[in-house]
């Protein structure tokens, strides 16, 4: 992949296709660390003299316009972190769009109003989405792909776009692909994958991938109480997948062929009911009352994911160990996220949920080799997969 200092972007018009899916209180951030991650390439760019365009999405607007999903407060908080104006097209490809790009003098940035209010950024159909692609291209004479967490997607202004216009990747995007290269070639062991989350079947392909590849499987989270159960023990109310306990007997069984340590809980925090405020006790994994259901891994499976984590050269973490919104259910996370700040190895924290609670538990961003952008495209990375940003970028 080129990168920006292949471009020659002084004075020239250029489209940076970032990541800026923050989450929001009304009009409040909440979590800015996708934006705090996009400045070093947007800032590389206007050092460079360069009129900068920067696009994104917001949640799910579904092809309308909906002011829930404006990503106004984002351009307010990324001209702090630029410490300049950055102007606010309130349109994506009209008329708003086209004055505040003609309006750009060197070294200026403009945003664009959210992608995702166009039906042409995620048109299944090729040519309507090749037709809105060209409408963002005609805005730009150069583009930047920079938006990690959307690479794994097939829309316009990922996929499309860089074939309209010379394009580089951007420092955000280099650097993931890096990490992820360390994760999936030549990577030093032992070498421990640890997920959590909901749903086993949002990691199914990753799941079936890794068991090739690495030493250590730690799951938690809800997704391991599919596992307990495949293994015939009682879950209680805890979430389940029943449609999920053949593949995950089959990971099971694979595991145990391949000689990898596939580690489960051994007690969880069992509550009356989903509530922050719920009752709660420390319960054997394999035996959860009937009315209850687990909402963290308990402290002896604290301890024993620490062990297994302890002489690791390599971890890649993804998905929380419980319910880390609640402050009650928040430390078997919290013990997985210090076991890799005190881990001598290469620690990535997978992007998403992990990310965020990292933040919200007040953990030094520093104290982890990388923590990624982009749960979904660093999973499907590992997978396997083909991402078309990526693709686009070669």
């Amino acid at each position: 992949m080129r990168r920006i200092d292949d471009l020659d972007v002084t004075g020239r018009r250029v489209l940076v296709r970032a990541d800026l899916n923050v989450p929001l209180d009304g009009e409040t951030i909440t979590d800015d660390g996708r934006i705090r991650a996009s400045v070093p390439t947007i800032q590389a760019l206007v050092d460079r003299g360069a009129k900068v365009i920067v696009c994104a999405h917001l949640g799910r607007p579904k092809g309308s316009v909906n002011p829930k999903y404006s990503l106004k407060p984002v351009a307010v908080r990324l001209g702090e972190l630029l410490g300049r104006d950055v102007a606010f097209a309130a349109d994506v490809v009209g008329e708003s769009a086209r004055s505040a790009v003609n309006n750009l003098e060197d070294g200026q940035v403009a945003l664009l109003e959210n992608l995702r209010y166009e039906p042409g950024e995620e048109s299944k159909d090729d040519a309507t989405r090749e037709a809105f692609a060209a409408k963002l291209a005609d805005l730009a004479e150069l583009y930047v792909g920079d938006g990690f967490g959307a690479v794994h997607r097939k829309h316009a202004s990922v996929y499309d776009v860089p074939k309209l216009l010379p394009h580089a990747a951007g420092g955000l995007v280099v650097g993931e692909v890096e990490v992820l290269k360390r994760l999936t070639e030549d990577t030093e062991r032992p070498y421990v994958v640890v997920l959590g989350g909901a749903k086993v079947s949002d990691k199914l392909g990753v799941i079936a991938n890794l068991l090739s590849k690495v030493d250590r499987l730690i799951i938690g989270g809800g997704m391991a109480y599919t596992f307990l159960k495949a293994q015939g023990h009682e879950v209680g109310n805890s979430l389940l997948q029943e449609d999920q306990l053949d593949q995950v007997r089959g990971f099971l069984n694979e595991a145990a062929k391949r000689g990898v340590d596939l580690v489960l809980p051994v007690d969880v925090l069992a509550a009356t009911h989903f509530d922050k405020d719920a009752e709660h006790e420390v319960v054997e994994a394999t035996a959860i009352p009937k009315d209850r259901e687990g909402l963290d891994i308990g402290p002896r499976t604290r301890e024993l994911f620490a062990t297994k984590l302890a002489d690791a050269k390599t971890i890649f973490w993804n998905g929380p160990m419980g319910v880390f919104e609640f402050d009650a259910f928040a430390g078997g996370t919290r013990a997985v996220a210090e076991a890799l700040i005190a881990s001598d190895g290469f620690t990535v924290v997978g992007g998403g949920d992990s990310a965020a609670a990292v933040r919200k538990l007040g953990l030094p961003e520093d104290g982890f080799s990388h923590i990624s952008t982009g749960g979904g495209a660093s999973l499907e990375y590992l997978e396997g997969k083909s991402l078309p940003g990526l693709e686009a970028l070669q």
